[in-house]
């Protein structure tokens, strides 16, 4: 139980908990699910308009529909930024300017010299990341000779040799297996125009030393250029041949590939380029699908038309039956029931990719999109765990005691999978076991985000308050990832947050976990974080920490408030020291920025897939997050939501 002179705040909680738990209900689709939007830079919205224009498919309508999307949010310095409040990118820059082109908008347009003026400062199109520089030579204004090579030959290399495709990441995998077959056919198509004042003349870059892993990769580079310009054809042909039947093989049931904007462009071109004709069932649901990830909005200017990254339906409700279970709601309601419905139909039951590393484990668990079979991951199965277990213990066997055995069915097998995906070292990363291998994060070609998937601290706190909750907290397997995250514990007392931004969501993630693992709440680790959360408590209540940390220490636990980031600092104090004042302050924070529909604002991207490159606004996570911490907090004053 708080202390008695909690009780004012309690009662200011009690009402916002219920009013947030009424409107996370009135957002639940029919079929079960909840999923809020993704929101994104305009990155995915250019080169959606450059993916139509190389296959001839792009219309004016849809052009101009994009085009406003991507000049509403250009930055009064003509840039364009990757995550809110953040500073203009020079590649994205580049890119939204591309893609204002192909929408009709003038090169002497005010808006349109600012964006070219921004990008000549900052180092034209040479600048610019490999991405970029290959949607570039894609329509002639890049030479291919200067693009990193992606040899297919790639797809003949056994699992056991260095840089073999399964070395990367599984989004970064499924994207190199594309772009080697678009980088043998070096297509280039026309954008219409030129981009001539995005060019700006320099000294070539030194190499660097050959002693030096970027150095010996540049040499090795320069070696695959003049082998692509004549490969042994034999090998050459299998490696296309079998590039081509490994994307095929990979295409999701909504058309796409990994459930996310990368890969599913990539391999559009890859195979349009094998012929495929654009009227071929595989091109036709890619295409189809990728409308399935379109937001349009009738403003004063007309239609507006944006694309999410990704998808997070599965992730979305698992966290939303989480949330409303610490608001108090019973398995037996009949959101949770439809809920638990449709996540135990979302079982992933077939062999992915993992299986490379894992080749005798049997299949489980869930994938964070609507159809991503292929690519289940543990940080969502650990989730739906969590939320189905909440549906078990609070009346669903007395409900539909056959749902309810269903459930017990699929928590089991996911059990089973997730552990078997553990690492070598005790710890897991999100969709592959011992995808460590960081000789792939050296190679040319790698110069934007990450591609490679190492234990994190976040997925293996899920995984450590799965088990626990499951009463496995002193299981050996338990028991090495616990030791695991103290270990990874940075000396400040927080923890790193790979999918989260930054060390709030990593601490917020490790301390509720290590508690319910049987961690004392007076352990130096957890007293450590506990004082780093309160020492970066902001003087109104809320915690906020900038993408800009991943880079600058400084930021470091820093940022505007969010009620997300609030809500994870909180989750975790609750856990380890609920009597603390912060905690207080905390809840008042929550309950004075909410919405009177029960909702709150935030602007700011507190989610990544690759931290600091790439950052995701989860407009569900301003909701579920401070949901659960006021449910939680609720709870332990003994009161209930209205």
């Amino acid at each position: 139980m708080l202390a008695p002179s909690a009780t004012g705040v309690a009662e200011q909680a009690a009402v916002a908990t219920a009013r947030a738990r009424d409107y996370l209900l009135s957002l639940q689709s029919d079929e079960g699910w909840w999923k809020g939007e993704l929101e994104t830079n305009v990155t995915m919205d250019a080169e959606d308009l450059m993916l139509r224009q190389f296959l001839g498919i792009l219309t004016p309508q849809l052009a101009a529909e994009t085009g406003r999307w991507i000049r509403s949010r250009q930055l009064p310095g003509g840039g364009w930024a990757t995550f809110h409040g953040g500073p203009a990118d020079l590649s994205t820059t580049l890119e939204a300017y591309v893609g204002l082109r192909l929408a009709g908008d003038a090169p002497d347009a005010p808006h349109m010299l600012a964006a070219a003026s921004f990008v000549r400062a900052h180092g034209g199109l040479a600048a610019t990341r490999v991405f970029t520089r290959i949607w570039m030579a894609l329509f002639g204004e890049w030479p291919w000779d200067e693009v990193p090579v992606l040899p297919p030959e790639m797809m003949l290399l056994p699992s056991w040799v260095p840089l073999n495709v399964y070395d990367f990441g599984c989004w970064a995998r499924q994207t190199v297996v594309a772009l080697t077959i678009v980088g043998h056919f070096r297509p280039v198509r026309s954008l219409g125009f030129t981009i001539d004042e995005l060019k700006v003349a320099g000294p070539r870059p030194a190499r660097a030393p050959l002693i030096s892993w970027e150095g010996a990769f540049q040499r090795m580079d320069a070696v695959l250029r003049r082998y692509q310009r004549r490969p042994v054809k034999v090998l050459r042909d299998l490696a296309l041949r079998r590039a081509t039947e490994w994307v095929v093989a990979r295409q999701e049931a909504d058309g796409g590939w990994g459930g996310i904007q990368p890969p599913w462009v990539y391999s559009i071109m890859a195979l349009h380029l094998m012929g495929y004709p654009m009227n071929h069932p595989v091109l036709v649901a890619a295409i189809e699908g990728l409308e399935t990830f379109t937001t349009r909005e009738q403003t004063p200017e007309g239609v507006v038309r944006r694309l999410e990254a990704c998808q997070s339906p599965v992730w979305d409700t698992a966290l939303a039956v989480v949330a409303l279970a610490d608001a108090g709601l019973a398995g037996s309601h009949p959101a949770m029931h439809k809920a638990g419905e449709w996540l135990v139909r979302e079982e992933v039951t077939v062999p992915g990719d993992w299986r490379v590393r894992r080749p005798n484990l049997e299949p489980g668990g869930w994938a964070f999109e609507f159809a991503n079979d292929v690519y289940p991951d543990v940080d969502d199965t650990a989730e739906v765990v969590l939320a189905l277990q909440r549906l078990l213990h609070t009346g669903l066997d007395d409900a539909d005691p056959s749902l309810a055995g269903q459930a017990r069915g699929a928590v089991e097998r996911a059990v089973n999978w997730s552990v078997g995906m553990r690492s070598s070292n005790g710890a897991w990363g999100a969709f592959d076991a011992d995808n460590v291998q960081r000789l792939a994060t050296k190679i040319p070609f790698c110069d934007f985000g990450e591609v490679i998937d190492p234990p994190s601290a976040d997925v293996t706190a899920h995984m450590v308050e799965m088990l626990a909750d499951l009463g496995r907290a002193d299981h050996p397997v338990t028991q090495r990832a616990v030791r695991w995250l103290l270990d990874n514990q940075e000396p400040g007392g927080s923890w790193f947050g790979r999918w989260g931004v930054n060390h709030i969501y990593g601490t917020g993630a490790a301390v509720p976990a290590l508690i319910t693992a049987g961690v004392a709440a007076d352990h130096p680790a957890i007293r450590a974080a506990v004082r780093w959360l309160v020492a970066h408590q902001r003087p109104d209540g809320g915690w906020g920490e900038d993408l800009r940390s991943y880079r600058d220490e400084a930021w470091v636990g820093r940022g505007e408030p969010t009620p997300s980031q609030t809500a994870w600092a909180l989750l975790a104090l609750l856990a380890a020291d609920p009597t603390n004042e912060a905690v207080d302050r905390g809840v008042r924070w929550l309950c004075a920025t909410q919405r009177p529909d029960g909702g709150w604002d935030e602007p700011y991207y507190t989610g990544t897939g690759f931290p600091w490159d790439f950052s995701i606004n989860y407009h569900l996570y301003r909701l579920v997050f401070p949901l659960a911490a006021l449910g939680r907090y609720v709870t332990l004053t003994g009161r209930s939501a209205a």
